[in-house]
């Protein structure tokens, strides 16, 4: 059983566990380039990061029990939410562990995730925001694989997979080892007219056109950081694209960064104005089961990514039925494992620039909260643009920050659509606050129990509420176990009706009894972290 490894445990075991033999072929970087600083689009200063907390009306109560517990119990339990994927060494800490020297690593091939970019159309043309890791992928042997994926597959082993499980594992685990390379220079990136068609039979991004011209070379004004990550705005030139304020369409380009043995991708030219869905990806467009993690890491680790329902089939028709449309994939799934997510997402949806977790944010605190940084980040990039915004009630820092973007950014949130996990997986446990509901208008928000409930939806005009699934909503926090809410008022077929789990919190339960279902919960599920 290893349902009692701490995280630190995990990342220890990662470290010893590992070996490696240098791959003889020599990557010949090529001669920094003198930065050039490009000044962002968006001239402001970042979003504050902060720490999400479910319960922040008793956080000094619930910060006192974590602490009583050790650490044993990670702190960011008290977000409703596991991260199970934290604490992977990076950088030196892998290099050392593989007994990597720096002749070992010069050895070894220069990869690039180069993360599909949007970009977005000022005064100075199109601006495209290139982001994304530099690394070096150690020539790690099976043997060691399977001994690092054993420390993730909770309660089962690689030996006991069937053989594509077991290669998945590997190859996953493959993609956490690595070496990213802080302070490189992205010297060249090749921009050229995507071909074709996108993913699913659909235009890249819904409703793109034919793409022209863009054909050139591009260097980047800044070096990677300590972790090796780049992520800035940069200017291109026309070369016969078409200007964003004489387009409603979509315009898509293939980007390679040269001198990488890996480093494709696609950027999304996006218009001023349209509409742009921002969508998470786990327990609403795959089945991930994040809030069960033995089953969360051998669904991602192990089984083949499975599409929620028919999601694919909304997804598809919202793409050819909405005007002017861009699909933007935001997950805070780590860098290091988004390649199979992206995969995953250009196979069965619609094609769109993505977001993820870059590596810059490794304090949890932070780490938490990035889907906010970046959600605002995109609403700062394009200020005319209509937002739909596509998620599920498992994640607090969502049912927190995503009403009150509708308040931050006044007209730009068209709809806010929330999958309610608990409401068909009883093996969601943990309670979510609607109170930031309570000032919405009903027409643009909906929790909703399955994919066909987003059908005959008139989200163009902003109607985006089932009126055949009712909410009860009491704006507070719902999906309480039987004992600490009130009687239920869900009824069947609501979107908040949660079974045995369903009940309002009462305004006389106690902070401890509310802090004490937290500790239990966490003491019970997540202790293997």
């Amino acid at each position: 059983m290893r349902s009692t490894i701490s995280r630190a445990f995990v990342q220890a075991s990662l470290l010893s566990l590992a070996s490696a033999s240098p791959a003889p072929t020599v990557f010949a970087n090529a001669a920094p380039a003198d930065p050039v600083i490009t000044a962002s689009p968006v001239q402001q200063n970042p979003s504050p990061v902060v720490a999400r907390n479910i319960l922040s009306d008793v956080e000094s109560d619930v910060d006192n029990v974590l602490s009583g517990l050790g650490s044993g119990l990670p702190s960011w339990v008290a977000s409703g939410v596991p991260n199970f994927f934290q604490g992977f060494p990076t950088g030196d800490a892998v290099a050392s562990s593989l007994g990597l020297d720096d002749d070992d690593l010069a050895a070894l091939p220069t990869n690039v995730l180069n993360i599909d970019p949007y970009a977005n159309w000022t005064n100075s043309g199109w601006n495209v925001r290139f982001h994304g890791n530099v690394y070096k992928q150690p020539n790690t042997s099976v043997s060691t694989l399977n001994k690092l994926a054993d420390v993730f597959l909770v309660n089962t082993s690689i030996s006991d997979l069937p053989k594509s499980q077991a290669d998945q594992a590997r190859n996953l685990t493959a993609e956490i080892f690595v070496v990213q390379q802080p302070e490189v220079a992205v010297n060249t990136i090749h921009l050229q007219p995507a071909a074709g068609q996108g993913s699913s039979g659909q235009p890249g991004g819904g409703g793109s056109s034919n793409t022209t011209g863009g054909t050139q070379d591009v260097t980047l004004p800044y070096n990677t950081t300590v972790e090796g990550d780049f992520d800035t705005f940069v200017p291109i030139a026309s070369k016969g694209l078409t200007a964003g304020n004489e387009t409603s369409a979509i315009q898509r380009l293939d980007v390679h960064v040269k001198n990488a043995t890996i480093g494709n991708s696609t950027a999304y030219l996006v218009p001023p104005t349209g509409i742009t869905i921002v969508s998470d990806i786990d327990d609403i467009l795959r089945v991930t089961k994040i809030y069960e993690p033995e089953q969360g890491l051998i669904n991602s680790f192990a089984r083949p990514f499975t599409a929620w329902e028919n999601m694919p089939d909304i997804y598809r028709n919202w793409s050819t039925s909405l005007p002017d449309l861009h699909f933007h994939y935001l997950t805070t799934t780590p860098e290091q494992i988004t390649r199979n997510y992206m995969e995953f997402i250009y196979t069965h949806y619609p094609g769109g620039s993505f977001d993820t977790r870059p590596l810059n944010f490794s304090d949890v605190s932070a780490t938490l909260s990035i889907r906010k940084f970046l959600l605002q980040k995109v609403f700062e990039t394009f200020p005319e643009r209509k937002f739909i915004l596509v998620a599920d009630t498992s994640n607090s820092d969502v049912m927190r920050d995503y009403p009150k973007m509708a308040t931050e950014f006044p007209g730009q949130v068209q709809c806010i659509l929330l999958r309610n996990t608990s409401g068909t997986d009883s093996g969601d446990k943990f309670p979510y606050d609607t109170s930031g509901f309570k000032d919405l208008n009903q027409s643009n928000y909906m929790f909703f129990l399955h994919a066909d409930d987003l059908t005959n939806l008139d989200l163009a005009n902003g109607d985006c509420y089932n009126k055949s699934i009712p909410q009860n909503l009491t704006f507070s926090y719902q999906g309480l176990p039987d004992g600490l809410g009130a009687t239920p008022t869900s009824v069947n077929g609501s979107a908040n009706h949660t079974g045995a789990a369903s009940g309002l919190l009462k305004e006389s339960a106690s902070a401890k009894s509310l802090v004490a279902l937290v500790a239990a919960m966490a003491t019970a599920t997540f202790m293997f972290l």
